[in-house]
């Protein structure tokens, strides 16, 4: 009986052995993650919008109340640059200076009437992102995380006599999560990140304004927070 135990145990043993050669394979790049500091670059396609709730503010000549939406969007493109530090087995810290190009569509309606006006806000932001990066352990040539951090983007492309302006700095705080995927010859890392903006960036101060009864439409906003959702592709 004892034999027919050790029989059952060495075959169970070979056989766990197989399954595990069967699921090991050679890695790529085995040394790249030890590497205290690397480099790469990324491109990718991002969404833009502004979240802008209404103040209900009703304008005592007219009696005008206008509603102004983010109702239409297109995608963007993105282009940047990566630097990583190795703080330890899973964890890095990353700066990404990037470059995001996009639109976003502005819809206002007043609630009376049903007049229609509409705005197109082109943004080209310088962004810098800092991102700890905490990834699970390698398996194979492939190997999972999550990022968390924030950012500063800056618009090289804001106008004061818009319907609505908005201030060139925005502050954000950003969540994602991607893949490494190992290559013979580079990382190749797909990365989706939600950004979402806790600074106000609406201007109020329209006295520079040359048409004076766009006003309202700034009004009518009771504050402005940028968003974003990111789709990068990382070579690293």
């Amino acid at each position: 009986m004892r034999r027919k135990f050790h029989i059952i145990s060495l075959l169970l043993l070979l056989t766990a052995h197989a399954v595990a050669q069967q699921n090991n394979k050679v890695q790529n790049r085995p040394y790249l993650d030890l590497r205290p500091f690397h480099y790469g670059f990324s491109f990718g396609l991002h969404q833009q919008s502004i979240i802008m709730p209404n103040s209900g503010y009703i304008d005592p000549e007219t009696g005008q109340q206008w509603w102004v939406s983010n109702d239409n969007f297109s995608p963007g493109f993105t282009v940047g640059l990566i630097g990583e530090w190795r703080i330890n087995q899973y964890l890095g810290f990353r700066l990404l200076p990037t470059m995001h190009f996009a639109s976003k569509h502005i819809t206002f309606r007043e609630q009376t009437t049903g007049q229609l006006d509409y705005q197109e806000m082109k943004s080209t932001y310088i962004v810098l992102p800092a991102n700890l990066k905490i990834a699970a352990p390698r398996h194979n040539n492939y190997r999972p995380y999550v990022i968390t951090g924030v950012n500063a983007m800056y618009d090289l492309t804001t106008k004061d006599q818009a319907n609505i302006a908005v201030k060139p700095l925005s502050l954000n705080f950003e969540i994602g999560m991607g893949c490494d995927y190992y290559l013979p010859f580079f990382k190749f890392c797909p990365e989706l990140k939600f950004c979402f903006g806790f600074n106000d960036i609406l201007k109020t101060d329209r006295s520079n304004l040359n048409d004076k009864s766009k006003e309202v439409f700034t009004k009518a906003v009771k504050e402005a927070h940028s968003a974003m959702v990111v789709l990068t592709f990382h070579f690293e």
